[in-house]
């Protein structure tokens, strides 16, 4: 069920849209609007999912059997506005030995994690206005997908989507430049409406500028500033989610070029980022912290493709603090069993070799990762994941996908088994 301040949402948003009063005038107006709404586009999806996560320590193994049905809406256009809604439901069909997680799932936390919570969610409610080729608004609850998802994402490899309440301006009216900006006041995160950790208060200001150099190279310098303290931080009860996520006030500012090129015989596909982060506004600790990611992909004109990369997350050991990615897809970084979710305060150095081959209809990836801290000389372990998937019939997909986490003896971590088996179909 779709909860209260979600309506408030809607009749809030539907004021700002819809005409104040209505003349005889401003019939054909009206008409117009109608149209627009009756001439909608819906659009329906479903995507089921088994996983199973198998841990060396005292939890017992998940198995989750999830169903997620996506319906969506999305308006004709009247006067440059148009708008979309998208809502979700997941079912636990079957099978539900896991915690969900932050809370969903209260009476099974002797299970690993697997955070796929039940239940209902309006993902997306938004309007959006295209003032000129060069200039677009979008205001309401969005999906805000920025780069490669490493510093802000929808986390759609869950579920349950993440989404923002967010302002978002897109313009190409300078040259060769397309400018995105976001103001989010509420991310709506994996866990769900029903539970404080699935919804963070944020002063949310994300800068983001992808220069073009010409049709194969870009470069895009950014920058991110959240506040998740939000003046809250004298917040009487101490399980507070805002007061637990204050520490992720943060400032982010990177740049990063990515490109390709013809290489013997084949392609090429390189990237080189580099980001400074420190604590923003009322953080309850002081850190500065570096972000180095450096890869190159080499596609060979046989469908296989060799990779080598290499990402670092800047750790210290006093005060102890890590660089931070808060809003970040996570699952598709330092590896598919999700043993980093929060950086560890040694930071991450992950060294990491992918090859990818295609045969037919199907598609092959294979990554294999050396963990290991930056700072502190422990060694983390070792990991790899293997995926193979393939459409059917342009409306299906199927998708094998297994990562295999081996923890060093010197780490806290333990050896880490998931295998998932995904299903999808979209009308």
């Amino acid at each position: 069920m779709v909860m209260k301040r979600d309506y408030r949402l809607i009749v809030a948003l539907l004021g700002v849209i819809l005409p104040i009063s209505m003349t005889a005038a401003e019939e054909q107006a009206a008409t117009d609007l109608a149209s627009a709404i009756t001439s909608g586009k819906v659009t329906i999806g479903g995507r089921y999912r088994y996983e199973h996560v198998n841990q060396d320590n005292a939890l017992d193994n998940a198995n989750a059997s999830t169903l997620r049905l996506r319906l969506n809406y999305r308006t004709g256009a009247w006067n440059g506005w148009s708008g979309f809604a998208e809502f979700d439901h997941v079912f636990h069909v079957l099978i539900d030995d896991f915690n969900s997680g932050e809370g969903t799932s209260p009476n099974r936390s002797q299970y690993s994690v697997v955070a796929d919570p039940k239940g209902s969610d309006l993902n997306q409610l938004y309007f959006e206005q295209g003032v000129s080729d060069d200039w677009k608004f979008r205001f309401g609850r969005q999906r805000i997908l920025l780069d490669n998802q490493r510093f802000v994402g929808g986390v759609g490899w869950r579920q349950n989507e993440q989404t923002y309440d967010a302002l978002t301006l897109n313009t190409a009216a300078i040259a060769n430049t397309t400018l995105t900006y976001s103001y989010v006041n509420r991310v709506r995160r994996i866990f769900g409406p029903t539970v404080a950790a699935g919804s963070d208060r944020v002063d949310g200001h994300l800068f983001n500028a992808r220069v073009s150099i010409d049709d194969s190279w870009s470069v895009t310098p950014y920058f991110y500033y959240l506040d998740y303290a939000f003046g809250n931080l004298n917040v009487p009860d101490p399980d507070s989610n805002d007061l637990r996520r204050a520490a992720s006030s943060t400032a982010t500012a990177g740049i990063r070029a990515a490109g390709s090129l013809e290489a013997g015989g084949g392609k090429a596909t390189l990237l080189a980022e580099f980001a400074v982060q420190s604590d923003a506004a009322d953080a309850p600790v002081k850190y500065d912290a570096n972000y180095l990611h450096l890869s190159a992909l080499w596609t060979m004109q046989n469908s296989l493709a060799v990779g080598l990369g290499f990402e670092s997350l800047g750790g210290s050991s006093d005060p102890g603090e890590a660089f931070r990615t808060p809003l970040a897809t996570l699952h598709a970084f330092n590896g598919w069993a999700d043993q980093f979710l929060t950086t560890p305060t040694g930071g991450i150095d992950d060294l990491y070799v992918t090859v990818k081959y295609a045969f037919g209809p199907w598609n092959l990836t294979g990554v294999y990762h050396d963990f290991s801290a930056e700072t502190g000389g422990i060694d983390y372990g070792g990991e790899l994941d293997v995926s193979v998937g393939r459409k059917l019939g342009g409306r299906y997909g199927v998708l094998f996908k297994g990562a295999f986490f081996s923890a060093d003896s010197g780490s806290a971590l333990v050896d880490t088994n998931k295998f998932w088996i995904m299903l999808t179909a979209d009308y």
